[in-house]
């Protein structure tokens, strides 16, 4: 079973949300017995960059930003052979002491919103959390909350394109229905404890809390457009369908947030996390469904986050450390000036 697995177009999300808790209403199965073999020398590793990026969905301030491309496998059978055909997906992280950024970057024909391509980042916040089975609680719907469970805890953000329009911001929004972490159709907040336990931010076995915040916000782009000045919600379809090119997905989120109920990953700087990332695409024209995608690897991805000094400090450090030599060169010189006067006035 998938980690990312059910994660619907959030219509469908809003009609299963009569109780506090999402339950789907079917069970879901992989289909047929596999070997998982991750690969255990990926690692992500997340740079100190502070006023390096711009989030509009445009890759061009990403450039010079180390990253790893991953094929992408069908999450419920991740056999080589059906590898996501268009390329790889290179994912890139950086932070700035406050934030965490993420870039994705897949190649892929451009489509209409209806097909909408989506994205999803998964991380573990309980320390028991499996990948496999979203985190991998026993339990199931009606039993499952946050005491059953506990450990077990997902955090996961899925962004669909939908309606969204192109290097506009979603997200982020501080007061919303539903636990405050739904935006429109397109970005939400969510945790699971497994494929069949999943809410929305601040909602769950503990009811809707006020403190649960959407902290995610997100931009998508796609490189046949020609427009770079922005566009509205007239101007969809933005290109012609079935033009190539490659999706950008750029996301942010606070390092630390205010989570009070085990919701949310909290990034540490020198220290790592689990994360995965999952594609959906419409393949041969036809809309995706929910367990139709693709994932970066079979089991969790390590994500370091990385110490680091500004610019400005590793400038000023050079400045002061020339300041001092030159001053102490000037001095040797006078003491050698001193020195040979001093002897060719005794001889």
């Amino acid at each position: 079973m998938s980690l990312l697995l059910h994660l619907q177009l959030f219509l469908f999300f809003l009609a299963l949300l009569g109780s506090s808790q999402v339950q789907f209403v079917a069970s879901h199965h992989e289909s047929g017995d596999w070997h998982c073999e991750p690969d255990e020398t990926v690692r992500i590793v997340a740079e100190f960059k502070p006023g390096f990026v711009t989030l509009d969905g445009h890759s061009d301030d990403w450039i010079d930003v180390d990253g790893f491309d991953f094929p992408l496998r069908p999450a419920l059978d991740p056999d080589e052979d059906n590898e996501y055909e268009a390329g790889k997906m290179a994912v890139k992280v950086l932070h700035d002491g406050k934030d965490i950024y993420f870039m994705l970057q897949v190649d892929g024909d451009y489509v209409d919103h209806y097909k909408c391509p989506s994205v999803a980042l998964m991380f573990q916040v309980g320390e028991s959390a499996s990948y496999h089975d979203m985190g991998g609680c026993e339990e199931m719907p009606g039993t499952c909350n946050n005491k059953t469970c506990r450990g077990h805890e997902v955090d996961i953000m899925h962004f669909s394109i939908g309606n969204s329009i192109p290097g506009r911001l979603y997200g982020g929004n501080p007061i919303m229905g539903y636990g405050n972490s739904g935006d429109s159709v397109d970005l939400v907040d969510m945790f699971a404890l497994n494929p069949h336990c999943k809410s929305l931010d601040g909602v769950g076995s503990t009811g809707n809390q006020s403190t649960a915040m959407n902290d995610w916000k997100g931009a998508w782009w796609h490189s046949s457009f020609a427009n770079h000045s922005g566009f509205v919600e007239e101007d969809s379809p933005y290109a012609s369908p079935g033009e190539k090119g490659t999706y950008y997905f750029e996301f942010t989120r606070p390092m630390r947030t205010m989570d009070h109920l085990q919701q949310d990953v909290q990034f540490t700087i020198g220290q790592s996390s689990k994360f995965s990332a999952a594609f959906w695409y419409p393949v041969d024209g036809n809309p995706w469904n929910s367990s139709g995608h693709y994932t970066v690897n079979c089991d969790w991805v390590p994500l370091n986050v990385t110490t680091g000094t500004s610019t400005y400090v590793e400038v000023a450090s050079g400045s002061s450390w020339d300041a001092t030599a030159g001053f102490a060169f000037i001095i040797s010189i006078v003491a050698f000036c001193v020195f040979i006067f001093a002897g060719y006035w005794v001889c």
